[in-house]
């Protein structure tokens, strides 16, 4: 990589932090540290919103997705969308009436005040180990983009690059400091990929002749994609926008409810058609690029069994000129830091109120709460990067991170906002049964009817428990 590319790299990242000083500064309390003050505005808690959920990690996911099937894996995000738009309708207008009056931390908070301590402990257990998950999908995706943009670091050592600077930045700072600076970090992605990005990898596969020569017609299809993989999709993302610990804590930042809603629509429509068909096209020339011999000097021969996250980092480096190369490496890393410090803080906040408080009973004082946080989270940063060393793909990491949180949470909660009369034993069960039929699914590799997802059968398996015993226990009364 050119020197001038380092500097603008290091430079970029000097802004950033900078950023996230100024507002940590700002702290006076742990109400701003981990709801904002409770007073952001739409576009940037929008755009927070998107740059967490799609960040780095869709980013690189989505890549790979339009490296295999082409525009087709568009739809993965467009569940996003769905997701997005629902729960603004029938999810905010809830929770923010009981934000504005419990002034709640944490995602579990709802449980407690809908079901008791036991069932918001164990939601605050789920939520953790989730969000540790997330945070590990976030750092080996930058491991990944820095191991093939920086061919003199493997994996492994990017991957601890990454983990310090994520870890680093979470400590330092709040969630305003977050979500300001995903708020820049989003709109320099999306410039660098509209004007830099994508223009400059299209002309230099050959542009759309090349392509339609290179790949069969089904990668420029829309409909190259089973239902069964759409369904597995919808089922694992869309409950995401009900049980996701860093949406919450986005609607308690949000200075009222229609700012809220406005925020959650204003999200889905970057992520679906905006940076679902960016991401995925991306992913595609670089599989021109790789059939074409492009990626050859890099030891990858065309119709090679390459890594396919691997091809829109690769191609953005063997594209790119000195300069342009720093800025768009800049702002996909940034994609990926936005995601991995909103998880950290998130997984830090559930072990911290969830659970270390519950067991141990700390008192509210301001500082000494502060400085546990900063431990908390660079114990739960070292553990996710040792996690992350272990996995080799970004997207099944996120995903079955978030079918484990899914299939645990979502039905509890459901029943929490939406049930006549929410039964704590039946939502622990619940909860159990749910997260633990996903895992056991998962873990042993059984070929599931229909080829669906192990998630559609945990969520299943939750919802005919807390049904089942919520009806059990009113026939006893």
């Amino acid at each position: 990589m050119h020197w001038i590319d380092i500097l603008i790299f290091v430079l970029y990242f000097s802004a950033m932090l900078g950023v996230g000083i100024y507002f940590f500064k700002k702290n006076k309390n742990t109400e701003d540290y981990y709801v904002g003050g409770r007073s952001l505005k739409s576009w940037h808690i929008g755009l927070s919103v998107v740059a967490t959920d799609v960040g780095g990690g869709f980013s690189i996911g989505l890549g790979g997705l339009g490296f295999t099937i082409g525009i087709a894996g568009s739809w993965m995000l467009f569940t996003g969308l769905i997701g997005a738009w629902l729960s603004a309708v029938v999810l905010i207008p809830v929770i923010s009436k009981l934000s504005s009056k419990h002034k709640f931390f944490t995602f579990p908070q709802v449980f407690e005040h809908f079901y008791n301590n036991k069932v918001a402990f164990i939601a605050g257990i789920i939520s953790a180990i989730g969000y540790i998950g997330f945070t590990s999908s976030q750092l080996l995706a930058g491991a990944k983009l820095a191991s093939a943009t920086f061919t003199e670091i493997n994996l492994l050592t990017a991957l601890i690059i990454m983990g310090v600077i994520a870890v680093v930045y979470t400590g330092i700072g709040g969630l305003k400091a977050v979500i300001y600076t995903d708020t820049i970090q989003w709109i320099i992605l999306m410039s660098g990929l509209i004007f830099i990005g994508i223009p400059m990898s299209y002309f230099a596969v050959g542009g759309i002749d090349t392509i339609k020569a290179t790949l069969g017609s089904e990668f420029l299809s829309l409909g190259n994609v089973t239902w069964q993989q759409l369904v597995n999709w919808a089922i694992t993302i869309i409950p995401i926008w009900f049980v996701g610990m860093t949406l919450y804590q986005r609607i308690y930042a949000s200075k009222n409810e229609k700012q809220a809603k406005k925020a959650w629509f204003i999200a889905g429509l970057f992520e679906w058609p905006l940076m679902a068909f960016m991401g995925v096209f991306l992913g595609l020339l670089s599989r021109v690029a790789l059939e074409n011999g492009m990626f050859s000097e890099l030891g990858f021969e065309p119709q090679s069994d390459m890594d396919a996250e691997m091809g829109l980092p690769i191609l953005l480096n063997t594209i790119l000129p000195v300069g342009l190369m720093g800025l768009m490496l800049s702002a996909y890393f940034s994609a990926i830091l936005s995601t991995a410090d909103s998880c950290l803080m998130a997984a830090s906040g559930n072990v911290q109120t969830d659970i270390l408080s519950k067991i141990f009973k700390f008192k509210s004082d301001t500082k000494s709460q502060l400085k546990l946080s900063q431990i908390v989270t660079l114990v739960i940063g070292l553990f996710a990067l040792i996690l992350a060393s272990y996995m080799t793909n970004v997207l099944d990491l996120m995903l079955y991170s978030y079918a484990f949180m899914v299939s645990g949470l979502f039905v509890p909660v459901i029943a929490a906002l939406y049930g006549k009369k929410p039964n704590s034993t039946a939502a622990i069960f619940s909860m159990l049964i749910g997260g633990s039929t996903t895992i056991v699914l998962t873990t042993i590799g059984l070929k599931l009817p229909l080829n669906l997802d192990a998630n559609i059968f945990g969520i299943s398996a939750s919802a005919c428990t807390y049904i089942f015993i919520a009806f059990l226990l009113k026939n006893k009364k």
